[in-house]
């Protein structure tokens, strides 16, 4: 879209959608888990982000199986209604259970082999509710931490209102390698993910950068959870003036690049 172009047509509405920033504690620190979108991919192709994605109208079915801080209580944070802040907080699970292969659920969780029921969610073939209840396991709400809130430039064809969320990893959970939507995984401090930026060898939109800054100021997943109650939650609409993108605090990114 040129600037005329985006000076005489409405802005796309954006869609809901949830990111959840995956946390492990190492001997160098705290770690996260990133993922590289694969190139064809319609919005983020060849960016590095966290796992997410947007609101799936089965993200809000009744029948979901819930333990931790009710829906009104999610509304409150996100500055939502109680029905989409419900259709965010199963969102983020799902997005976190199809691409990085953890399940943040109550229940037999571990010791079984996950993959038909993460390709079937991926597909569509199966919804979050569906899941749970076959497996008598509940969404665990406690275990998602609300961090940030960030909305998709007024520019750009394809626009998601996004909920940042951190979560540490369970317990005997492990990700996994593979997912239909990345072709590269990797756990890493936020410093060298970040240095990694600054060398060329990965892109990334502001949200993704500001979030890596903000969690390496942490030296433990626990000081990172116990900070998100405390953070404001105020909803960020970067803009975009020739090949910056500038937020609101005055900050200024430059338009991601080609990839190397």
């Amino acid at each position: 879209m040129t600037p005329r172009d985006a000076a005489t047509t409405r802005p796309v509405v954006p869609r809901d959608a949830a990111t959840v920033v995956l946390l492990r504690d190492r001997p160098g620190g705290v770690e996260v888990f990133l993922l590289r979108r694969v190139l064809a991919m319609a919005f983020a192709g060849g960016m590095t982000a966290f796992p997410g994605g947007s609101v799936d109208a089965r993200d809000a079915e009744a029948a979901l199986r819930w333990i931790g801080p009710d829906p009104a209580t999610w509304a409150e944070r996100f500055g939502a209604s109680a029905a989409v802040a419900r259709a965010i907080a199963a969102a983020a699970v799902r997005e976190t259970f199809e691409e990085a292969g953890v399940l943040l659920a109550a229940g037999t969780v571990m010791d079984r082999d996950w993959t038909a029921e993460r390709v079937a969610l991926e597909r569509r073939e199966l919804s979050l509710a569906d899941l749970l209840t076959r497996h008598r396991l509940s969404l665990r709400t406690e275990l998602l931490a609300p961090w940030s809130h960030w909305i998709t430039p007024e520019i750009e064809p394809r626009r998601y209102d996004t909920r940042f969320l951190v979560a540490a990893v369970p317990a005997g959970q492990r990700t996994v390698q593979t997912t239909g939507e990345a072709d590269d995984v990797a756990w890493a401090r936020p410093a060298d993910a970040l240095a990694e930026l600054a060398s060329g060898h990965r892109r990334m939109f502001a949200p993704t950068i500001v979030t890596l800054r903000e969690i390496a100021g942490y030296d433990a997943v626990a000081d990172v959870v116990a900070a998100a109650p405390d953070r404001p939650i105020g909803a960020v609409l970067p803009t975009v003036r020739g090949r910056q993108v500038l937020l609101p605090d005055g900050s200024a990114f430059p338009v991601p690049g080609a990839p190397r």
